[in-house]
């Protein structure tokens, strides 16, 4: 319950940021929470959803904090209230940033939706179908702060005193494109990651495979 507790409540702060640097790190908190989640259940399938989304989120995580820093250099601002119209802006990183951000919620075909998947699987073993519920819906709170971003950036018009800025160098570019190809990737393959976690999980609890 307290890691839920805290899941939800790191989740709902995010929500509430207006500097997208603290967004994010309030969601670690909240991601955090899944792998304490998975440790938790106490099962192979539990402890190999913990395992894989140490390593996922790691992947999403660093994308996003990378576009922020893309962000920053030529906005010089982190300031949700300066990022009006980013997406015209800075068409390549709002992108990135969005489909990092699709991992963080879990949508399929990318690395978090694997760890949730393994997650609920591991809730339903126990028969704790409440669990995998709440995991369905703690999903939908990052939905809502990743969209705030969205809403922003892609709804919002240009402010008019906006100077015309162009993209952070391909140096800087290079790695937030390869971990999204790589969030993305391991989200369609799954066996490597998964099959590696599984793997680590079953030795933790000294078990066979």
């Amino acid at each position: 319950p307290l890691v839920l507790l805290g899941i939800f409540i790191a989740s709902a702060v995010a929500i509430y940021q207006t500097d997208l640097k603290r967004l994010l790190a309030y969601s670690s908190v909240a991601q955090i929470g899944y792998v304490m989640l998975g440790v938790s259940l106490g099962s192979a399938t539990g402890l190999t959803a913990g395992v894989v989304h140490l390593f996922n989120h790691a992947l999403m995580k660093a994308a996003l904090f990378l576009a922020a820093g893309c962000i920053f250099l030529r906005i010089n601002s982190l300031q949700l209230a300066d990022l009006s119209g980013l997406g015209k802006r800075l068409p390549l990183t709002s992108c990135a940033f969005v489909l990092a951000g699709l991992g963080l919620i879990g949508v399929p075909f990318t690395v978090g939706f694997i760890s949730k998947w393994y997650l609920i699987l591991g809730a339903l073993e126990r028969g704790w179908w409440p669990v995998a519920a709440l995991v369905v819906v703690s999903s939908l709170l990052a939905l809502v702060y990743i969209w705030r971003f969205v809403e922003i950036a892609y709804f919002r018009p240009v402010p008019e005193d906006a100077e015309p800025v162009a993209e952070a160098p391909f140096s800087m570019q290079i790695p937030v494109w390869l971990l999204i190809a790589l969030t993305i990737g391991f989200g369609m393959q799954t066996s490597l990651t998964a099959g590696v976690a599984r793997k680590a999980a079953h030795w933790l609890l000294g078990v066979a495979p």
